[in-house]
């Protein structure tokens, strides 16, 4: 498949976005990593201008990152890949199936409706009802709808300063994710999928007694090999969002396993740290298949 010309969505400098393009130039030959803030699409002629190229002609794009930080913004991101998607470019994965992930809520939602056990969790928009609900909880963590690696989380007790503490968060975010702490032990997985196969598990966990295991506090990646129950368990939930590649987050707790996320971004660090498989290689080779058996992503 050399010749072809496949785009990097990401990062340019970032980790996971530069082990990809490498990747992707090796085999290819060719890649290009595309900032999709300094894209300009023409709904009339169909073309997306990047640094005076138009990259709708290109063979493929495979989304990596679509921004720094995560905000409504990226919604608005992906309606523009979603727009090259359905006019024929094939995006990896598909940017629709991105949206529904993207945001935190609506990634629960689908997890609630489709049976998978997630921690007991609740949205308001209203301080007193919140106080209520850190009183049901004794402890609860307030997640922004837009985030990664627990930045913006907050951990509210049930105490004197509770509603003074709910009205700070609220004046950032309106309405408010509320979840039950869990007692996850020292870790927790993410389990790797790629075209809906399970590829391979890493712990984050954790260190410098952090409340979370993301490795912005400190928490570093371990190889594991979960139980056949939990794999099912994964599968199941990354089989709701249909993504090309995916991480599902899973802690196992006193009362069983819960899925706190679906991601359609994380994974090539996590695996490559604990277990050495490089996952943009695994990633592109099903992306060349694809392209080879002429699927439209």
């Amino acid at each position: 498949m050399s010749g072809k010309k496949i785009g990097v969505v990401g990062i340019e400098g970032a980790w996971s976005t530069e082990m990809l393009a490498d990747t992707i130039k090796k085999r290819t030959g060719f890649v290009r990593i595309i900032d999709i803030e300094k894209i300009s699409v023409d709904l009339d002629s169909g073309t997306a201008l990047f640094d005076g190229e138009d990259i709708s002609g290109y063979d493929a794009l495979i989304i990596k990152k679509i921004g720094r930080d995560y905000s409504p913004s990226m919604l608005d991101r992906l309606e523009m890949l979603r727009f090259l998607n359905e006019r024929g470019l094939k995006i990896f994965s598909k940017p629709e199936r991105i949206i529904k992930v993207l945001n935190r809520l609506t990634c629960t939602v689908t997890l609630k409706n489709g049976s998978i056990p997630v921690p007991d969790t609740a949205v308001t928009e209203d301080v007193d009802e919140a106080c209520d609900i850190v009183k049901k909880y004794k402890k609860a963590v307030f997640k922004p709808l837009y985030t990664s690696k627990a930045r913006g989380m907050t951990i509210i007790d049930d105490g004197v300063n509770v509603h003074d503490e709910i009205e700070k968060y609220k004046k950032s975010n309106s309405l408010m994710y509320i979840q039950r702490i869990m007692d996850i032990g020292e870790k927790d997985l993410g389990l790797v999928f790629v075209g809906g196969e399970y590829l391979a598990t890493y712990a984050r966990v954790k260190n410098n007694g952090s409340w979370n295991t993301t490795t912005n506090s400190g928490g570093s990646y371990m190889i594991h090999n979960p139980s056949e129950d939990i794999i099912k368990l994964a599968q199941k939930a990354q089989d709701l969002f249909k993504l090309d590649f995916t991480c599902v987050d899973i802690a196992e707790t006193p009362s069983g396993p819960v899925v706190f996320e679906v991601s359609a971004f994380g994974g090539f660090k996590g695996i490559y740290e604990s277990s050495g498989i490089e996952a943009a290689e695994v990633y592109l080779n099903y992306v060349l298949k694809e392209l080879k058996n002429g699927k439209k992503s």
